[in-house]
């Protein structure tokens, strides 16, 4: 048997779990009509395979209808959602993993204008920022029924044969009751703790009668809401304390923090840069408070840190949650002592600020989760092997690089750098965002493994290519920077790459005109900031760097704010002119004639890319397909048979920005779906 802690199994009541790992529970939006049909099923089936513990599904399933989806939630609510629970929860227990589901109310955690259009309803007609919608302060008549509906929706998950149920009660109606800031009711529902506390025993007491004693039953929990008039610490641990007494509560999976702001939330569930486990120690007081079996979950990456959690004696579960969108199969590698190729999560979230944006959540580096249907994790094994050429060691050509040589081809990869990574080698100059390399260590890692051929330093021609002999050429040399149409003063500007690259010093007042809304405009600005100079981010946008998205935006603005940058939106720019050591910006607007300027001393633009696409174009007259891309059988998973040019001697494909300017997803993501099936 293994000594590893992580592998050691555990008895949580009649319950027993095979290792220390699970998924918790997290809604990555992919229900159809509020249901977990095939995609929901196929996501959890793939990691209850590889051999998680517990994976926990829908976070947040709704069980009432005035709780409508804040983001493609499961309707507990609905007697349809037993069906499809059984047949998760039957696919996973056969693969030997158990399954719970979160249930909740979301309170004001909503808008009235989904679902039902029917109002929000909470302790109070406090509207919460996140969702700024107004609710309804609850009658006793609103309590009693959500009381039922609790109670409703686990008899449902009882009969789906499901192993428990835990309740959400970290930003959502329990908790809402349980804080001072959101609960303005009087007795017997607010005012002292074990009146804000009355909702949440009657939950649990209504939710034992249906399902009986022997049903699992927990709770995720905030301990300690971090707010001024909040809950706080000591409070906290007497709602710790309260619960275990109850002997309603199998479980605590303890929270620190709020979820009504992007930053509130961003510190409850950190993104990279900052620091892993920042909540853990906080979680073992709770465990030594209660005595009742502890989970925890919040940026717990990879396997040392979840070990160490679990070998302190902190955790008796702990959640990796994000690293399984990034890697399934962590725990059979883990087992099978295959540790190091785990792939990563680089905490890009890219995941999350996708579902609060409205999204499906998916990986930034692993296309394959939330696709298990339609691009499954395993690489098949190519009838036969061919001679694969990728020109571009960014992330899409080591993709495409790895999944050619997984199938069997021999592949050579041309990188005019002396190293891989592309465009991430840019981002991972700012301290904040380096573990981004992890998506380019990764690969290349994968891709020696596999024999794949490098040769650095080598910007490659017509020629070079040629001399490999290939069947099948990939083109992935990415883009580079555009300054957009400026009527004047073009050679004025300097690039956001610039700036990244260390080409170019930051001035003392510089303006970062960012047209593209990503990352490269907010990371200019920094390092602008970090220099010493005074910054204006400028956009022509209603709102500034709309693709970073909410929790990605957080240590951006944290750090232009503290240096006192300023922002400025639906401003566009339209010329600069020199004047002596110093340049006049001139600002025009979408919304009408009006004009702005600025004196300053250095224009930085963000403008996106355009595709360094010249190699392609002098390969394409020599290829058989002319480039061309079959898009029905990209999408089905076909190989690509198109034969345009009788005389050509190889296929030929681009990919990523060499194709157009999109994001790092995007290009392994069609470095994966072309791959797999050539």
């Amino acid at each position: 048997m293994s000594t590893d802690p992580l592998l050691q199994p555990f008895q949580l009541k009649h319950l027993t779990l095979r290792n220390r790992i699970l998924i918790t529970s997290h809604e990555p939006a992919y229900t159809e009509d509020g249901m977990p049909k095939e995609r929901y099923r196929a996501y959890h089936v793939e990691r209850a395979r590889a051999g998680v513990a517990l994976t926990m599904t829908a976070g947040s399933a709704s069980v009432s209808r005035d709780s409508p989806p804040a983001f493609g939630n499961v309707l507990a609510w609905k007697d349809e959602v037993v069906g499809w629970m059984r047949a998760l929860t039957e696919e996973c227990h056969d693969a030997g993993a158990a399954v719970m589901i979160q249930l909740t109310h979301l309170g004001r955690r909503t808008r009235w204008d989904r679902g039902d259009w029917l109002p929000t309803v909470a302790p109070g007609a406090v509207i919460e920022p996140a969702h700024r919608a107004a609710p309804k302060r609850a009658e006793d008549w609103d309590i009693a029924r959500i009381i039922a509906d609790y109670a409703d929706a686990a008899e449902r998950m009882q009969a789906a044969g499901l192993d428990g149920i835990e309740l959400e009660a970290y930003g959502h109606l329990l908790d809402q009751f349980w804080s001072p800031l959101t609960n303005e009711l009087g007795a017997p529902w607010g005012g002292s703790l074990e009146n804000r506390m009355r909702f949440s025993f009657e939950v649990l007491s209504a939710i034992r009668r249906r399902v009986g004693e022997k049903f699992i039953v927990g709770l995720r929990f905030v301990a300690d809401e971090r707010l001024p008039g909040g809950i706080g610490r000591a409070e906290g641990l007497e709602i710790t304390r309260r619960l275990s007494d109850s002997g309603m509560v199998d479980f605590l999976n303890v929270i620190r923090g709020h979820i009504d702001t992007d930053p509130g939330l961003t510190d409850v569930i950190p993104v990279q840069g900052m620091a892993s486990a920042p909540h853990l120690d906080f979680a073992g007081e709770i465990r030594a408070a209660s005595g009742l079996p502890t989970f925890h979950a919040a940026r717990i990456p990879d396997v040392a840190t979840a070990r160490h959690a679990i070998a302190s004696g902190k955790l008796d579960m702990v959640g990796m949650t994000r690293a399984h969108i990034a890697d399934p199969h962590l725990v059979a590698k883990l087992v099978a002592g295959r540790e190091e190729e785990i792939r990563p999560c680089v905490g890009a979230n890219y995941c999350l600020d996708r579902i609060y944006q409205g999204g499906m959540a998916l990986c930034l580096h692993n296309p394959s989760s939330g696709r298990e249907r339609e691009l499954p994790h395993a690489i098949p094994r190519a009838p036969r092997p061919r001679r694969v050429t990728v020109i571009g060691a960014g992330p899409g050509g080591l993709e495409a690089a790895r999944v050619a040589a997984e199938r069997g081809h021999a592949v050579t990869v041309l990188e005019a750098a002396d190293a891989p990574g592309g465009q991430i080698r840019l981002t991972a100059r700012q301290e904040r965002r380096r573990e981004m390399l992890a998506i380019v260590d990764w690969r290349h890692a994968q891709c020696v493994r596999h024999g794949v051929t490098f040769r650095f330093n080598t910007w490659a021609e017509v020629e070079d290519v040629l001399a490999t002999a290939p069947d099948l050429v990939i083109v992935a040399t990415g883009g580079l920077p555009g300054t957009g149409a400026l009527s004047e003063g073009a050679a004025e500007v300097v690039t956001a790459w610039d700036i990244l690259a260390g080409d170019v010093k930051p001035g003392a007042e510089v303006m970062v005109f960012d047209a593209a809304g990503d990352h490269a405009g907010l990371m200019a600005a920094q390092a602008a900031v970090q220099a010493g100079a005074r910054v204006e981010i400028v956009t022509h946008d209603r709102s500034f760097a709309p693709e970073v998205m909410g929790m990605n935006l957080v240590p951006y603005v944290r750090a232009l704010q503290a240096a006192d940058a300023r922002f400025t939106v639906t401003w566009r720019l339209m010329a600069v002119r020199r004047e002596g050591n110093r340049l006049r910006a001139v600002l025009g607007s979408d919304y009408g004639p009006a004009q702005l300027e600025r004196l300053v001393d250095q224009v930085v633009v963000n403008h996106g890319t355009l595709p360094l696409d010249e190699l392609y174009f002098a390969l394409k007259p020599l290829s058989r397909n002319l480039g061309e891309v079959d898009t029905a059988a990209l999408l089905e998973g076909r190989p690509q048979a198109l034969r345009r040019n009788p005389g050509g001697a190889f296929e030929l494909f681009r990919i990523g920005d060499a194709v157009a300017a999109r994001n790092t997803h995007a290009a392994i993501l069609d470095a994966l779906r072309l791959l797999r099936a050539n």
